[in-house]
């Protein structure tokens, strides 16, 4: 045999230890979000947080393109297409499933307790996904926008303390779940406010506009927004109504804030979304999705916007401004 013949034979066969460990199939995410379109949920195009996700996972060498491979889905903010979207997405068979919000995460749940789930939910416990935040179990695991229930008492008490002549209050919800409702009705009794829901269980600009006009209607001082992804993908348009209307309102997260929106009480979507690529990459490596904590942020963020506060005639008191952790001028 020639000897550069021998050559490639010797090189060929020092690489097969390494061949033999090797993974040559790229691992799979499904990325299903309840509201923010399938094409929005990139490195690229998306939301700050979804933009975030992709950079950490980057970052701990997990890269689309590369040895990772991202398929989206969107149920449009439609809870009628949870179940046919779930179905196709469990069909598909990911290595991971990443998803939002405490219906479509249970749906998901229904449908497979094999597939790990990583999601961004309420509070997991309140809600009854899980038992424990430590040990989750089962196929589960993410991070909480909450840090339990007593949330929404506080973003109504700092409503409150915005509109100190509010004299009545409405809880705008997305879905036909009542995410909150109960804390804010117990706060509403210690205040002395009514509160009313309003329920959305299809979260369209139509809807939107239907809705703020029957607020309008029956002359809400102040509203309280939900967390559901169905409003922050139409942040645009709340932000834009809320001005409209010239009521005052308190949301979830700082985009609306950034947006225009008056005020926010906020975790860390950052954060939240380095959280969740984290737990994605750790699954990657063999941790099972249940062994992983579910994450519940400790800090929020007050932030106040003062020229919408002047826009809609709201004299913000100094020392609630002062207590801010932001304010936008």
């Amino acid at each position: 045999m020639e000897r550069r013949a021998v050559l490639r034979l010797v090189g060929g066969a020092a690489l097969w230890p390494h061949l033999a460990h090797a993974d040559p199939r790229p691992h799979r995410i499904a990325f299903a979000h309840s509201g923010i379109a399938a094409d929005s949920l990139t490195e690229s195009g998306g939301p700050f947080w979804v933009r975030r996700f992709y950079e950490t996972l980057r970052k701990l060498g997990d890269v689309e393109g590369g040895n990772l491979v991202v398929e989206r889905f969107s149920a449009e903010g439609h809870s009628e297409r949870f179940v046919p979207v779930v179905a196709e997405v469990v069909g598909r068979k990911p290595d991971v499933i990443v998803a939002n919000l405490n219906d479509f995460v249970k749906t998901f749940m229904a449908a497979t307790t094999s597939i790990p789930i990583v999601a961004i939910t309420g509070d997991p416990i309140a809600t009854g996904m899980v038992t424990s935040l430590a040990r989750p179990g089962g196929n589960l695991t993410g991070v909480s926008i909450n840090a339990g229930i007593e949330i929404y008492a506080k973003r109504l008490q700092l409503l409150r303390e915005a509109v100190p002549s509010a004299a009545h209050i409405g809880h705008l919800l997305s879905g036909s779940w009542d995410n909150g409702g109960a804390a804010l009705g117990e706060a509403a009794v210690r205040l002395g406010i009514p509160v009313t829901p309003f329920f959305m269980p299809v979260v369209n600009e139509a809807e939107l506009g239907r809705t703020f006009a029957d607020i309008a209607q029956q002359k809400i001082d102040g509203i309280v927004v939900d967390e559901g992804g169905s409003f922050l993908a139409l942040r645009a348009m709340i932000v834009a109504l809320a001005a409209k209307h010239r009521v005052p309102v308190i949301y979830p997260y700082r985009d609306y804030v950034d947006e225009g929106g008056l005020m926010a009480f906020a975790p860390d979507l950052g954060e939240l979304a380095e959280r969740m690529a984290s737990d994605v990459h750790q699954i990657f490596n063999g941790t099972k999705a249940g062994d992983i904590p579910f994450y519940q942020p400790s800090k929020f963020q007050l932030l106040f916007n003062l020229k919408t506060a002047k826009a809609i005639g709201l004299d913000l008191s100094a020392n609630l401004i002062a207590r801010a952790d932001e304010v936008i001028e």
